[in-house]
């Protein structure tokens, strides 16, 4: 049986684009975060 992989990826502000971080990943699932911190 083979596990699940998931992905996070998050970009530090909602004018930032989470594309090219996605693009590096091989996930089943990914979540993605935007916050002004």
């Amino acid at each position: 049986m083979q596990g699940q992989r998931i992905g996070y990826v998050r970009v530090s502000s909602f004018d930032q684009n989470p594309d090219r971080q996605l693009e590096q990943i091989d996930v089943g699932k990914v979540f993605t975060d935007k916050a002004s911190g």
